[in-house]
This record gives structure tokens, sequence and C-alpha cells, in this order.
């Protein structure tokens, strides 16, 4: 067989674009600590390599790991040297692309997530991003809509499809629903046919219906696991930070139902206690799968699912972001924005 080359028309044609700076502006931490601990300062623009993009950063995701680890948590131990730079998610357009041809050219508006702690992260002007970590930005979405969108969507992709299986008929309660990962979680869930509970404050009630929720639980009234049983999954995204959710959860689990543990911190031997109780057990990290991406964001372009961003933040404001979300209660995502829309 022969292959027939490329003709000239046949290859992705560059838009012609400013070259970047050499230096932008990005938050940084040179210690962990309180939200005080970051301020924008100037660092040198990334360099991609071998498969990377480098992308203009228009808005970054705001996210729990983050506060964790700038608190010195979550993936504080990776992080090679400080002062570092926050970040997993972001929505931007392509500045560099690794060749011609390739799938996502210069001019190309993606969103996706880094590899933060291994690069930097994405409250940045620009990043460092690798192919197959991205996809294109939806269009029915501004750059701060999508900056909302990858690793909790892509988290609760990984939660509610590829790991529970949702489908038609199951019983699924799922924790925090208002949340980032949660209002995705039970949107998705809801979308491949589940029977969807979730817990949330009396504020998001009505909302979490709204969004495919057959039965909403306001925890501050009423223990879920007085009024629920025999669940096939629990999506838990609260485990026992407060103390007793992730140990009540596997009560109302039906046998052999399956527990999804998400901040395994909070419950170290969740495992050992759902095999105490009769059900499977599992944990959950996101894998930044360019693939799913693209699925999630035919969904959005669809209206199938939605993204909710609750608070839009300036990049110098990174720190009153990282208050706000640290008090809790937020509906959806924050997100920081960095460049123009």
């Amino acid at each position: 067989m022969r292959f027939r080359p490329l003709r000239p028309n046949s290859v992705a044609r560059e838009i012609a674009l400013p070259d970047p700076p050499e230096t932008m502006r990005a938050v940084v931490f040179d210690e962990t600590g309180e939200p005080e601990v970051l301020h924008t300062t100037t660092v040198p623009v990334p360099s991609p390599v071998i498969s990377e993009l480098l992308v203009r950063v228009a808005a970054a995701g705001v996210n729990p790991i983050d506060a964790k680890t700038r608190a010195g948590r979550g993936v504080s131990g990776a992080i090679p040297t400080l002062p570092s730079t926050l970040g997993f998610d972001f929505s931007g357009v392509v500045m560099n692309a690794p060749y011609e041809a390739h799938p996502f050219p210069p001019g190309t508006e993606v969103f996706g997530m880094v590899p933060f702690p291994r690069s930097g992260g994405t409250y940045a002007e620009y990043a460092v991003v690798p192919t197959l970590s991205v996809a294109r930005k939806p269009a029915t979405l501004s750059h701060v809509e999508a900056a909302g969108v990858p690793l909790a969507a892509l988290t609760a992709w990984g939660l509610v499809v590829e790991t529970a299986h949702a489908h038609e008929g199951q019983r699924m309660l799922i924790h925090a629903g208002s949340g980032g990962v949660g209002h995705f979680a039970v949107q998705l869930a809801a979308y491949f046919g589940a029977h969807v509970t979730a817990t949330a404050s009396e504020p998001n009630t009505a909302w979490l219906r709204e969004l495919g929720a057959s039965v909403v639980i306001d925890y501050a009234s009423t223990r879920f696991d007085e009024v629920v049983g025999d669940m096939d999954v629990v999506i838990d995204l609260v485990g026992n930070a407060d103390g007793s959710t992730g140990t009540r959860s596997l009560s109302v689990l039906r046998p052999g139902g399956l527990y999804v543990m998400v901040p395994t911190g909070s419950w170290p031997d969740y495992a050992e206690a759902a095999a105490e109780a009769g059900v499977r057990a599992t944990s959950y990290k996101v894998l930044p799968d360019g693939n799913a991406l693209a699925t999630i964001a035919r969904l959005l372009e669809s209206g199938a699912i939605q993204v909710y961003i609750d608070r839009v933040f300036d990049l110098d404001d990174a720190a009153a972001a990282h208050r706000e979300l640290e008090r809790g209660h937020t509906r959806g995502k924050s997100v920081l924005r960095i460049g123009e829309d």
C-alpha cells in the first residue's frame, strides 16, 4: 500500500501570533502557610519541549487541592523547589505547537490540565501543557467558564462514568453535590440514567434538583443515613472530615455496593472499614485525559451539562480566592481571570 503525501492545504495553517515575552506575571509562594503567602511576581516564561504546547492562559481554575498544597498538605511534598506557582487547570490560546500539522496549531483555543507540581502551575500568564492533557475549548463557553471545567469535570467523569459505571436505574448517593466536582458528578450521573441522591446545604437544594438530582438532602437538618438506604454507589467528596460522613455512608450501601472515597486524607482506614461492612471501596485520583475532556466538551456544547462559576477573581487576588474557598459553601467553581477572554 502506498501512502499519498500531505498536500500543502491539508496541513494545519498556523495563525501568525506575536512571539511570547521572556517574562510573565505569576502568583507564587515562597513558603507554605496561610493565603497571604501567595503574591504576584515576574518569572521567566516556560519553554515547551517534545510534544508540549505553550499556552497563553486566559483563566485558571481554583481548586481545593490548590489551597491544601499552599497550606503544606496536598501535593506540597512533591514540589521540587520554592518559590512555586500553583494551579492545575486553565483555558487559553495555543502560542507554540510542536510541529506544523499538530492538531492544536497556534491560535487554537484550548482548555485542560498541566502536570503540576512536576511543572509550573496555571496561576500565570503562560503555561506549558502536554498535548494529551488538552482539548479544544467549547465554543459556547468563555475562557472564564471553561477554566472551571477540567479538573472538576474530569474528576467527576472518572468517579461516575469510569469507576461507578453510571447506568439506568442505578441508585447513587453523591456527597457535597453543589461543589466543583459534585455539581458535575450529579449531572453526569443523571445524564447516564442513575437515580441521584445528593447532600448539600439548604440554599443549594433546588438548584441541584434542576441539575438532575432526584432527591436532595439538607445535611444540616437531616441525617442522610436515616432517610436513604440500599444504595448501589456512594461518591464521597467529604469523607470523615466532619467526623462521620464517610463512616455513615457505609451503612446506606447495599451488600456489595461501591464506596468511592475522594479525600482519602480525612479517613486513612476507609478500605478496612468498608471490608468489615461488606461493601467494596476504592479511592480515586483525577486523570488529565484530553480524550475524556473532549467528550465533556461536547456535552457542554450540547447543553447536556453545564458549569457554574461562583466567583471570578483577578490574578492579583489569588489570596482572596483561597480565603473564600476555605470558608466553604462555594457553589460550583471559583476562577482566576488572567488574560483577555
